[in-house]
C-alpha cells in the first residue's frame, strides 16, 4: 500500500507538503487546443470589378399603326436601315381626301357666315348671339380640318429614329387596325452593355466611370458607365448596371454574352481563405482572430470580392493573426497554441 494511504489507517495527517503534491497531482492538466495562424496585412484591391452580362439595343421599338387601311407601300424587309422620320408602312387613304376637301368647304362657309354676322352686328341689324354661333361654327369648321389633316398624316407609318428593321414591315394588301404591328426598328449604335451588381459592389460603381468588355465573338470594347440603379431587383437583390459603348460598324449584335470590367473606387482589405470564414452565434459573417495573449475572437467582415486566391474582405485590423485552420473547435476567449504559417504555405 502507498503511504498516504498507510496515514490515514493510521490516523496520521500526512505533511503539508506531501498534501499540496497529492492535490496537484490529482488535477487534470488543461491542454491548450492547437490551430493554425496566418497573418494578413491589409492591401490596397486592384479597384475594377468584373460582371457577367449580355449585350442589349440601346432603343427598341414596335411600330403600330394608328388608323385602319390597306397597306399600298411595298415591304421593306429585315436588316434594313432607316432614317429618322423614313416611311415604313404608307396606307390606302380610301375617303379621307375626300372627308378633307368636304371640310375644307364647310369651313369656307362658315367664315363666309362668320364675316357676314359680324357686319350685321356692325350695323345695329343683328344680336351677339347670332355672332356669336357664326364664330362656333367657324371654329368647328377649323377643328373638323385640322382633324382630317391628322388623319391623312396618319397614313404614313414613319420610323421614330436611326435603326435597323428588326423583322419585316407589312405586307402590301394588308389590312391595319389601329395598334397593329407595321414593324419593329432598334438601334444599336451606341449599344448598351448591361449587367447586375451585388449588394456590396453597387457603392463602388459611379455613372461615369471608364469600363471595358470582352464579347462571346472575342471582341473587346471600351465604354462608360451610363446607368445605376436605385432600386434592387426584388427576386435577385441585385442592381442593374449599363455600360454603353460605340458600335458605329453594328459589328456587335443584340444579346451577345459580355465580361464587363469596370473601373471602380479604390478600396483597402485582407486576402483570406475562404476556408476561414465562419459564422457567430448570430449569424454575422466573420473570422476567428488571435489577439497577443493567444485568446481567440470573432470579427465580423464584409466581402468585398471573391477571387480564384479566396475572398477579400473589410472590417479587420490592419494586422491581423487569422485562425486558417482549428476555427470550428475555439469560441471567444479560449486560449490556443497557435501555429504560425507562413505565406506561400
Amino acid at each position: 500500500m502507498e503511504r498516504p494511504t498507510l496515514l490515514a489507517l493510521a490516523g496520521v495527517a500526512p505533511p503539508q507538503n506531501e498534501a499540496n503534491e497529492a492535490d496537484t497531482a490529482a488535477e487534470p492538466a488543461q491542454e491548450r487546443v492547437s490551430v493554425v495562424v496566418a497573418r494578413v496585412v491589409e492591401r490596397e484591391l486592384d479597384a475594377a470589378i468584373v460582371l457577367r452580362g449580355r449585350t442589349q439595343a440601346a432603343r427598341q421599338v414596335e411600330v403600330r399603326s394608328e388608323t385602319s387601311g390597306l397597306v399600298m407601300s411595298e415591304p421593306l424587309s429585315r436588316g434594313s436601315r432607316v432614317k429618322a422620320s423614313h416611311v415604313l408602312c404608307e396606307l390606302d387613304p380610301g375617303t379621307r381626301r375626300a372627308t378633307l376637301a368636304e371640310a375644307e368647304a364647310r369651313l369656307a362657309e362658315a367664315e363666309i357666315n362668320y364675316t357676314a354676322a359680324s357686319r350685321l352686328r356692325d350695323d345695329g341689324f343683328a344680336a351677339e348671339t347670332r355672332v356669336a354661333g357664326a364664330e362656333a361654327a367657324r371654329r368647328g369648321a377649323e377643328a373638323a380640318v385640322e382633324a382630317a389633316q391628322r388623319e391623312l398624316e396618319r397614313l404614313k407609318i414613319r420610323a421614330p429614329f436611326d435603326g435597323i428593321l428588326e423583322v419585316d414591315t407589312a405586307e402590301r394588301g394588308s389590312l391595319l387596325s389601329p395598334g397593329a404591328l407595321c414593324g419593329t426598328v432598334i438601334q444599336l449604335d451606341p449599344m448598351l452593355l448591361v449587367a447586375f451588381a451585388a449588394e456590396a459592389q453597387i457603392d463602388q460603381l459611379s455613372v461615369g466611370a471608364e469600363a471595358g468588355a470582352r464579347l462571346s465573338n472575342g471582341t473587346d470594347v471600351v465604354g462608360r458607365v451610363t446607368f445605376l440603379a436605385r432600386s434592387a431587383d426584388p427576386a435577385t437583390r441585385t442592381f442593374r448596371v449599363e455600360v454603353t459603348v460605340p458600335n458605329p460598324d453594328l459589328t456587335i449584335r443584340d444579346g451577345m454574352s459580355a465580361d464587363i470590367l469596370i473601373a471602380a473606387s479604390a478600396n483597402r482589405g485582407h486576402l483570406v481563405p475562404g476556408s476561414a470564414l465562419t459564422l457567430d452565434d448570430e449569424g454575422r459573417l466573420g473570422l476567428r482572430l488571435v489577439d497577443p495573449e493567444d485568446r481567440t475572437l470573432f470579427a465580423p467582415v464584409r466581402v468585398l470580392r471573391d477571387t480564384a486566391d479566396g475572398f477579400w474582405v473589410a472590417g479587420l485590423p490592419e494586422v491581423a493573426d487569422v485562425v486558417v485552420v482549428g476555427h470550428e473547435y475555439v469560441t471567444d476567449g479560449v486560449v490556443v497554441n497557435p501555429v504560425r504559417r507562413e505565406d506561400g504555405e
